[in-house]
């Protein structure tokens, strides 16, 4: 035989090493298998998605008349006995006139009732449109219109301000200054307006089935009811009521010169000077029949925004 050979044996890892390697390796699998799930799940579409903005209403470019003639025809089609049954369905109920909050229970009633739209009717200034998240009738939406008359009040005390910081012989800082003051008088206006309980609701979001619906839609004060069987969610939806007042064609919206919101838009071109958002709009979480959530988004959900006109911005330059 040759030289004596030395057998080597295995090493071992100190004990310490060992559960250190032992921790490692299964870290290192957690972290694969956790890989490997969101490979396979990094394409799925979530299940609440939120999906597009559903629009309910009159828009820019249509008729009113076509509008009416079309949300009638899709009740009657909807109650029609012949057709399949259908469940409850949100609907926009649009009046022919401005009412008292009183007036709502008996208009509305028989259905679930979860948005009023109000707006002060001056003969002399264009208004924004208010939404009012309303359950209890005609409690929340006198509520909501004493928080708007709050906001007014702010929105006056702004725009006072803002008519003595234009004070000068300039042109442009006079016509601000007046643009100002006249938007404070109608703010002032809508705020006591509010404060009296006016005769200012004109349009309600309401839930109900088919046969409800047609009961509202004939009663007297009611202009149409227009049911939207694809609203889901009430936060990914804009209402358009159209106002009392209107007829014809809804004229397209110039930027910067109308009143807008998120939920409603109308045709009227608005006089403020500047742009103030203001929102009198709280959480809805329950205001549907039991079972149904309704969700409000605040980023969906800003109930108005006064826009500024052409002459805005030569104030703005003014004040600089």
């Amino acid at each position: 035989m040759g030289p004596a050979e030395r057998v080597r044996e295995p090493a071992v890892p100190h004990p310490a090493l060992l559960r250190v390697m032992i921790r490692f390796a299964a870290a290192s699998a957690v972290v694969l298998l956790l890989g490997v799930i969101w490979a396979s799940r990094r394409d799925a579409v979530p299940d609440d998605d939120p999906g597009e903005l559903v629009r309910v209403g009159v828009v820019p470019g249509q008729s009113v008349a076509g509008y009416l003639r079309s949300s009638r025809a899709e009740l009657a089609a909807l109650t029609d006995p012949s057709a399949p049954a259908a469940g409850d369905t949100w609907a926009l109920v649009s009046l022919d006139r401005y009412v008292v909050p009183g007036r709502l229970p008996d208009l509305l009633a028989g259905t679930a009732v979860a948005q009023a739209y109000l707006r002060v009717p001056l003969l002399e200034a264009p208004t924004p449109v208010v939404r009012i998240p309303a359950r209890h009738l005609p409690g929340d939406v006198v509520s909501g219109m004493l928080d708007a008359a709050l906001q007014r009040d702010r929105e006056r005390a702004e725009y006072l301000r803002l008519s003595r910081n234009a004070q000068g012989e300039d042109r442009n800082r006079e016509r601000a200054r007046q643009a100002y003051e006249s938007a404070a008088r109608t703010a002032a206006e809508e705020a006591a307006a509010y404060r009296s309980g006016c005769a200012c609701v004109f349009a309600a979001v309401v839930h109900a089935a088919p046969a409800a619906l047609r009961v509202v839609a004939d009663r007297s004060g009611v202009r149409v009811v227009d049911p939207a069987a694809e609203v889901r969610r009430l936060d990914r939806t804009e209402f358009r009521p159209p106002l009392p007042e209107q007829q014809g064609t809804v004229p397209p919206e110039p930027s910067g010169s109308t009143v807008t919101v998120p939920t409603v838009r109308t045709d009227i071109v608005s006089a403020t000077p500047a742009p103030i958002p203001s929102s009198v709009e709280v959480a809805v979480t329950s205001a549907a029949p039991d079972g149904f959530r309704v969700e409000s988004n605040p980023s969906v959900a800003v109930t108005q925004e006064r826009s500024a006109p052409p002459t805005a911005t030569n104030a703005n330059a003014a004040q600089d």
